[in-house]
């Protein structure tokens, strides 16, 4: 059984394993455009990583939008690893920092084949669904604790 660890990290400091993770899964497995993907917003992100016997295996990224809305995107995990909860931690670890950060509202842009997967973890759907580097998408939120939540559906990045 592999050792997972999860850690929030800078992308100046983990760019080549970030790079690693979302070019298996959003390039090769779905046929995404990498000028799309890498598309200019990693620097300023706060990114979280999943190691695998010192191996990165599953990454995302928090964009901070306002200060009271944050998207939480890029969210991939290697074909091999999945289904084992990896996803889900990725996604909670992201939501604690943010809950720490008093933010007010996290959303994400789902691929559709995975709105029950952001339903299991709190997020609403938001919006009518649209297509995003021609994937159809669904914008989802979550409201954090002790927070007002903003109510006004936006498909902004």
């Amino acid at each position: 059984m592999s050792q997972f660890s999860i850690q929030i990290t800078a992308y100046s400091e983990a760019a080549a394993d970030i790079q690693a993770v979302r070019t298996a899964v959003f390039h090769q497995e779905q046929g995404i455009d990498p000028a799309l993907d890498f598309d200019g917003y990693d620097a300023a992100c706060q990114h979280i990583l999943v190691y695998a016997n010192h191996q990165p295996i599953g990454t995302a990224r928090i964009r901070f939008l306002t200060p009271q809305l944050a998207k939480i995107e890029r969210v991939a995990v290697l074909a091999d690893y999945r289904g084992q909860g990896i996803g889900s931690q990725i996604v909670q670890t992201a939501v604690s920092d943010l809950d720490q950060k008093n933010i007010a509202e996290s959303k994400v842009h789902a691929q559709i084949h995975a709105t029950a997967f952001y339903l299991k973890l709190g997020f609403k759907p938001c919006g009518a669904a649209f297509y995003e580097a021609g994937l159809p998408h669904q914008e989802m939120r979550r409201s954090h604790p002790n927070r007002s939540p903003i109510t006004t559906p936006s498909r902004v990045e």
